[in-house]
Parts: structure tokens; C-alpha cells; sequence
């Protein structure tokens, strides 16, 4: 049985006082129940509370879990992998916007390399830091090259983008993460947050069924509003952020079989296509890149 650690401090406005926000179903592994609650004061969201460490990896063992593996995954994951080879592009380009040529890249959470390899084969020098065996195995054959277990185990130096696509949100310490990545940051360089937003038009609709709650994986649940202040506090500058449109109907794919048990593919779509449209006026897509940079 996992054991379960509570977070007494809000990591945004160090808050000790918590209100229950939803409680959620983990659909992929465990069927258990878990409750996510809300600062009283700032509004920021967390899983709470949460497996600890030694437990957490259990949470992970699916073969549904897309991320960890190159195979499986059923209809959704053949349409996850179709969009990929798209949003591979989209990502490199955005990196490419940032600096002048390719440079030293750092991707944490790299799961199966798909990114890594994507950067490599643009002339990209790059690291990797995967913390799931079987994941970091596979990457690290794919690019011929070793990967890093832990953060604190990434080579020391002075990285021109370092990239966490949907990855922030499985991390337990965001304190000792945030300051390493200021350590290991060129002064000119780039940090790349994609996360989703659990502000956004298809959470709203989709309430505890909403898939990237994806409790209890994801320990903490951004907004633009709650993530901004966590790392200016920490000495980084919020200077852009992007959508990530396709998202919102990926999201609302998974969430509608989580409603029912049966993808509904018309749902999906409208829902996806009405998030994405009051996006465009409040700026709350169902998934955001944050670009940092140092203060």
C-alpha cells in the first residue's frame, strides 16, 4: 500500500491554510481516490495528500502511460503519436526562435527521446534527465548517448534552453528544482514550462473527469496566475508564453472515456474546439508553454 505525505507549506505564497478544490480518480493505475486542494490564499492548486517517494512509482506502471513507452496506447495513442510528429516540429522551432544556432539543450523528463533525438538531428548538443528506468533505457538508445537519473546528476553547465514538456507538474520539490535550474541556465538562456491549465474551458466542463488532473502523478496544478509568481519569487522572468492548441482535444479525448468508459470523439472535438476559441480571448488554453528567463 502506498504511503501518503501531506504538504503543509503552498509553494507559490508559503500558505498553511488549504480548501478542497475536487476529488479525483486515478483512471490509469489505481482506481483510488485523490483530493486536490486550493491555497487559501493565492489560489494555487496541489494533490494533497500525495504519495511520497518511495511510492509514487508505482502511480506510473501503464502501459497506457504514452510517455514511458514507444508502443501501445489503443486509438487515442495512435492519435497522441500522429500529432506528435507535428508538435516535435513546432517545438524545434520554437527553440530555434530563441537563439541565434543551435547550442547546448537540456530536456528534463525526456521520456523516450523523442524531443532529444528530434534537437539532435538539428545540431543540437543535447543532455537528457529521465527519472523512469525502462524510459530512460530506451531514450538512451535511441541517441546513443547516457541520460541522467536525478536533476542533481545533470552535468554542471551553462545551458541555452532547458525544456520541461509536461513534466513540472510530476515534481515533488519545486524549491531545489527551480533553483537548480537557475544554476544550470546560461544568463541569456531560455526556460521552456509546458504544463497544462487547470483554468481552461475544457477543466471546467470536464470537472473531476478532467485527464490532466491525472491524479496522483501530477502533484501540482498550474495556472498563468499561479505559476508566474512561483518563479519570479525564484529569480526567473516570465517573458512569453505559447498555446498548445491540440491539447485541448487530446484532453478532452481521455477525459470523455474517463466519463463514461467510451471515448465520445464528437464531444471531444467541440469541446476541444470551444476551449481553444475562448482561449483566444482569455488567454486560458487547456495547455501553455511558459518561456523564462533569468531576472
Amino acid at each position: 500500500m502506498a504511503s501518503l505525505e501531506t504538504s503543509s507549506a503552498c509553494p507559490v505564497c508559503t500558505g498553511t491554510s488549504f480548501s478542497p478544490f475536487l476529488s479525483c480518480t486515478d483512471y490509469l493505475v489505481s482506481n483510488k481516490i485523490f483530493t486536490i486542494q486550493s491555497c487559501d490564499r493565492c489560489g494555487f492548486r496541489l494533490t494533497n495528500p500525495r504519495p511520497d517517494a518511495a511510492s509514487i512509482g508505482q502511480y506510473y506502471k501503464s502501459d497506457a502511460y504514452i510517455s514511458h513507452n514507444d508502443s501501445g496506447g489503443g486509438t487515442i495513442g495512435t492519435i497522441y503519436k500522429g500529432v506528435r510528429s507535428y508538435t516535435l516540429r513546432s517545438k524545434l522551432a520554437l527553440i530555434n526562435s530563441l537563439v541565434k544556432r543551435p547550442g547546448k539543450l537540456l530536456d528534463v523528463g525526456c521520456g523516450t527521446g523523442s524531443f532529444l533525438e528530434t534537437c539532435q538531428i538539428a545540431g543540437w548538443a543535447i543532455t537528457g534527465m529521465e527519472p523512469d528506468d525502462d524510459a530512460r533505457r530506451i531514450a538512451s538508445e535511441k541517441l546513443s548517448t547516457p541520460l541522467a537519473e536525478r536533476l542533481a546528476d545533470v552535468p554542471a553547465d551553462q545551458y541555452d534552453v532547458i525544456t520541461l514538456w509536461h513534466v513540472l507538474e510530476h515534481v515533488a520539490d519545486l524549491d531545489s528544482t527551480i533553483a537548480r535550474f537557475h544554476q544550470l541556465l546560461s544568463n541569456s538562456g531560455s526556460l521552456l514550462i509546458a504544463v497544462p491549465n487547470s483554468d481552461s474551458y475544457d477543466a471546467t466542463v470536464f470537472g473531476p473527469h478532467w485527464a490532466a488532473y491525472d491524479v496522483p502523478r501530477h502533484l501540482h496544478h498550474f495556472t498563468p496566475t499561479t505559476i508566474k509568481p512561483l518563479f519570479e519569487q525564484r529569480g526567473f522572468t516570465l517573458v512569453d508564453q505559447k498555446p498548445m492548441p491540440f491539447d485541448a482535444f487530446y484532453i478532452s479525448m481521455l477525459s470523455t472515456r474517463y466519463q463514461t468508459g467510451r471515448t465520445d470523439y464528437v464531444k471531444s472535438f467541440l469541446t476541444g474546439l470551444t476551449s481553444n476559441r475562448r482561449a483566444k480571448r482569455t488567454g486560458n488554453w487547456s495547455s501553455l508553454i511558459y518561456i523564462f528567463q533569468k531576472a
